[in-house]
């Protein structure tokens, strides 16, 4: 019996490690892409701005000293309230008007053709019943949060003002926010799949099989709370880190949620695959870079599917529906 014991531990154990293995390469492949893209796009855009209006490594420092002057140095409190909650506003309202037109109007027509669950019937009352729940999670739930979190950034020692922190320490930050946010927001969220929390809270999410970009704050206040806003609030208070660079993981991470909401797999944008299939499935992909999920083994199903094949980012005009089409049901016999 105990080497069979032994035996059976060794053959568990196993899997358990290759999982570890595979997850921590996900993690290295993914953050390791999206620096490299961010760092070849901050390097670019230097380039431009030196050469048409012969501005030099200060450019951001100088626009920062300007909005500070002009609105944070009488009060940073509110500073810090105001501007996360107009931020966190701009960036999500701007990315989410493009897909409402996209979705409510199927302009341009040319983008339809990338959508990931094809034949679903948009249901305008959904919309509405969607946008009025996502004002109020905006709005009682998030401008709130924002002047609770902006306290406890400035009781951390948070910086306002002052001198911006280099770009290669705002990679590294933004390295670190995206593994806090793995870990809470992965956990989280597998906790409201708990049979009681589901029906009571997370269900209401999940009304989108098909979801679109706005679905990525329709939910229940306390899942919002929770799961939405808290996961990428605590990189920033763990760093201790300049207000701007909150800013602009925010957007970074508003801007993920869109995309991965949003049922469409456009050319040069993260795949939303994942997520998308999460909604079709409910019982995979929790996460959000899917590292955790690997390790856990809740991404086996979705391994598998034609989804997963597709989960790529898309480098051509041609959608991957065509390019990897779902294989046709077989009739019975």
């Amino acid at each position: 019996m105990k080497v069979e014991e032994i035996e059976t531990r060794g053959k568990t154990k196993g899997p358990k490690i290759d999982r570890l293995i595979d997850s921590f390469r996900k993690w290295l492949y993914i953050m390791g892409s999206c620096l490299f893209i961010l760092l070849a796009a901050r390097n670019s855009f230097h380039w431009h701005i030196h050469n048409l209006w012969g501005a030099t490594g200060s450019f951001w420092q100088n626009n920062w000293d300007c909005i500070y002057e002009k609105w944070g140095r009488d009060n940073e409190i509110i500073f810090g309230c105001i501007g996360t909650f107009l931020v966190t506003t701009c960036v999500f309202w701007l990315g989410n008007a493009f897909f409402l037109v996209l979705d409510v109007y199927g302009i341009p027509q040319s983008l339809q053709k990338y959508k990931i669950q094809e034949n679903v019937e948009f249901e305008m009352s959904k919309l509405w019943k969607a946008i009025r729940v996502v004002l109020v999670n905006h709005f009682i739930v998030g401008l709130p949060f924002c002047l609770g979190i902006t306290f406890t950034y400035q009781m951390r020692g948070c910086s306002f003002s002052g001198e911006l922190p280099t770009f290669h320490w705002v990679l590294l930050e933004i390295l670190v926010f995206s593994l806090v946010e793995e870990f809470f927001f992965y956990y989280t969220h597998r906790l409201l799949h708990h049979p009681k929390l589901y029906k009571q809270i997370h269900k209401r999410h999940h009304e989108w099989t098909a979801p679109i970009g706005i679905v990525s704050i329709y939910a229940h206040p306390l899942e919002h709370l929770i799961s939405n806003v808290l996961p990428p609030a605590l990189g920033p208070l763990l760093m201790g880190s300049h207000i701007s660079t909150t800013w602009l993981w925010f957007s970074l991470a508003l801007m993920s949620t869109t995309i991965a909401h949003c049922g469409y797999h456009l050319p040069l944008l993260p795949s939303p695959e994942a997520h998308d299939y999460h909604h079709l499935k409910f019982n995979q992909n929790f996460g959000v870079l899917g590292v955790l999920d690997r390790l856990h083994g809740t991404d086996t199903v979705f391994r598998q599917s034609k989804q997963y094949q597709r989960h790529i980012m898309l480098l051509s005009l041609a959608p991957l529906t065509q390019q990897i089409p779902t294989s046709p049901k077989k009739k019975p016999e």
